[in-house]
């Protein structure tokens, strides 16, 4: 089900996924944990913070304001100041001094820095407990030192930090930051293991849609075995069903050229004249166009996949026509053009077609071959008639030939571009028909690396 909102925030929503979403599954699933668990976070160490540590501080602070005020109580009581000490000392474990209107200014003197975090509960207590008094909290290095200054002189109270402020906060804090850590990192561990596996999935499909045959074991979850168990299937119906047509089209090649052959001998011994060599012309274009139709069909399914040099196929290929052509060819690369993987005899069946179209229509060939990091290129142009745009997409049809005719003295069976298509999308590239400066046709054949 999808929700429908106005076309502007579609817009904005979609341009927001696609430059800052992460594109990858793991990522993505990444982001669907760690959200989740960082919001959990925050609201857990938030209500505890407003929870449990607030009352915790708030508790504590009012009882040591109290006691420093019963302290208090007791020396305007008596005039034993030290009885008072010794009292507040063992009850409370607090150490207090007591400085005259004429010596208080001894004790701001000694005092030096103080601890916000860790005694805000205790000036809100020291507030409410002394209004009419000026109060101040010092922290000596986990002691603190509170002074309350009254109208009968300054009381300094001496006592451990610990008794306002509670380090369970930090406790708490990591352990939950260190619970969120490790399950963050088993949650890594155990979605790599179905990332691989998809990606695996992935790379073993694009890899047998190139010709390669990856070797690939299903692991994961029980939906991705599933799905890798069932494109291993599909993966062997696939080649078994190529094995068979592979065998059957050998065994109609077979056929056909015994017949053929036979033909051709008895043709041989016939006396020589021009009904004769008319049977001989339509004998060779028989083989030619068996030929065509087995190279078509067959389309080197059963070849093995390896580094081709582009570079060196492209030159002899070139070279071949160059000595037995009186067309002008220019070709140009920079002699570090990257080898591509692939079916060699396939990929030079494709080549060849396309170079030959060139010298069969053009007197002027250019062909220029070039590559970057992901892609490479080949570009193959004459000055021949080309092809109208309209009739292009038809070109790549088996047995379609632009001409409209069957005239063998025209061109070939129509499978040339037919054949050439085939391979170079077996390859994983492309093939475009455009328009050529020399006034021809301009072919583009790109290659993934």
């Amino acid at each position: 089900m999808h929700i429908r909102f106005p076309q502007k925030m579609e817009r904005a929503m979609s341009a927001f996924k696609h430059k800052f979403l992460p594109r990858s599954l793991f990522f993505r699933t990444m982001l669907l944990i760690f959200v989740p668990l960082i919001v959990v976070q925050v609201v857990s160490i938030y209500a505890y913070f407003e929870g449990s540590w607030r009352r915790v501080g708030h508790r504590l602070s009012e009882n040591l304001a109290a006691n420093m005020a019963f302290v208090m109580q007791m020396h305007n009581d008596t005039a034993d100041f030290a009885e008072v000490q010794k009292t507040a000392e063992e009850l409370y474990g607090l150490k207090v001094s007591y400085y005259d209107n004429d010596n208080k200014h001894t004790a701001w003197r000694e005092n030096k820095k103080k601890n916000s975090f860790a005694t805000h509960f205790l000036v809100e207590s020291l507030k409410q407990q002394f209004p009419q008094a000026n109060t101040e909290i010092f922290d000596h290095h986990g002691d603190l030192s509170i002074l309350i200054d009254t109208e009968q002189g300054l009381y300094e109270f001496n006592t451990p930090r610990k008794n306002i402020f509670t380090s369970s906060v930090f406790g708490f804090v990591l352990w939950m930051i260190g619970t969120s850590l490790l399950l963050f990192a088993v949650a890594v561990m155990f979605l790599r293991v179905q990332v691989r596996s998809i990606a695996q999935l992935a790379t073993a499909a694009e890899d047998f849609g190139k010709g390669i045959n990856t070797k690939f074991k299903p692991y994961g979850s029980i939906e991705v075995r599933r799905a890798g168990l069932a494109f291993t299937k599909m993966k062997e119906r696939i080649l078994r069903q190529i094995s068979e047509r592979t065998h059957m089209l050998a065994g109609v090649s077979h056929d056909l050229r015994t017949p053929l052959t036979r033909m051709k001998l008895q043709l041989a011994m016939l006396p020589e004249n021009e009904d004769n060599r008319e049977f001989a012309q339509d004998i060779d274009e028989m083989e030619k166009m068996l030929d065509g139709y087995l190279a078509f069909v067959s389309g080197e399914g059963g070849e093995p996949t390896s580094f081709v040099d582009m570079n060196e196929m492209v030159s002899s290929i070139i070279n071949k026509y160059r000595r037995s052509s009186n067309a002008m060819i220019r070709y140009s690369t920079n002699y570090e053009v990257s080898a591509v993987q692939g079916r060699e005899q396939a990929l030079r069946r494709a080549i060849t077609n396309i170079i030959e179209n060139a010298f069969h229509y053009g007197k002027t060939i250019a062909v220029k071959l070039e590559s970057d990091e992901k892609h490479l290129e080949l570009t193959v142009e004459d000055d021949g008639p080309g092809i109208p745009v309209e009739k292009r997409d038809d070109a790549f049809k088996a047995f379609y030939r632009v001409e409209g005719s069957r005239n063998k003295q025209n061109g070939g069976v129509g499978l040339g571009l037919a054949i050439a298509k085939d391979v170079i999308v077996s390859h994983g590239g492309s093939i475009q028909l455009l328009d050529s400066e020399l006034g021809g046709l301009r072919v583009l054949i790109s290659l993934p690396l």
